[in-house]
């Protein structure tokens, strides 16, 4: 795998897991913060008001190297956990899992509660469509209108794609890149002479 490619998912999925009348729901989401991810669980209370249990974890950052659990009241580690560890084995990050449980009457123990939390989450991951992301930089080039072409075309060259761009006096084009393409480009402009790479 590239060192600047991540897994996360193209849009929310669900699922319904039942067991020994319980019923897991199980919903996934893709997060850029944590804010988001609060949001996503206010609407489920909300929807789900009457459920005992609304359990989840996140991961953010490319590695997954922010991530949170909660458990929901239910026993320690038999809920949040199992959910985090559905979205590490299949590699995706950016991404919420929630599972809101009714119970159905017949306690299923700490393990069944495990594997109950981990199979609505994966149901519902099997349910989304995982897809392919880049890590990528910021670089912002200002030129004279004449250089406007040959900056475009080495943006065009490196995959870079403009986030934005002004006209005024000069000519300023901020482009994001992959993280491993960033020096390539950040050469390439640097030695076109008139251009500035603003910091």
């Amino acid at each position: 795998m590239s060192e600047d490619v991540y897994y996360t998912l193209q849009a929310s999925a669900d699922a319904l897991y039942k067991v020994k009348g319980s019923k897991h729901f199980g919903y996934v989401f893709p997060i850029e913060n944590v804010d988001e991810a609060k949001t996503h669980l206010e609407t489920l209370r909300k929807k789900h008001h009457d459920a005992r249990h609304h359990a989840y974890a996140y991961r953010l950052g490319p590695t997954g190297e922010d991530w949170r659990t909660s458990d929901d009241g239910e026993p320690a580690n038999s809920a949040g956990p199992p959910i985090l560890g559905a979205l590490k084995s299949k590699e995706v990050t950016n991404c919420l899992g929630v599972v809101v449980r009714y119970f159905g009457g017949t306690k299923l123990g700490v393990g069944g509660l495990i594997d109950a939390y981990r199979t609505a989450t994966f149901m519902a991951l099997d349910n989304g469509e995982v897809i392919q992301r880049f890590i990528e930089k910021s670089i912002t080039v200002q030129c004279p209108y004449d250089l406007i072409g040959a900056v475009m075309a080495l943006g065009e060259k490196h995959s870079a794609r403009i986030a934005e761009q002004f006209f005024t006096d000069s000519c300023t084009v901020h482009f994001r890149v992959r993280a491993t393409l960033y020096p390539a480009l950040h050469g390439a402009l640097d030695n076109l002479y008139g251009c500035q790479i603003k910091a």
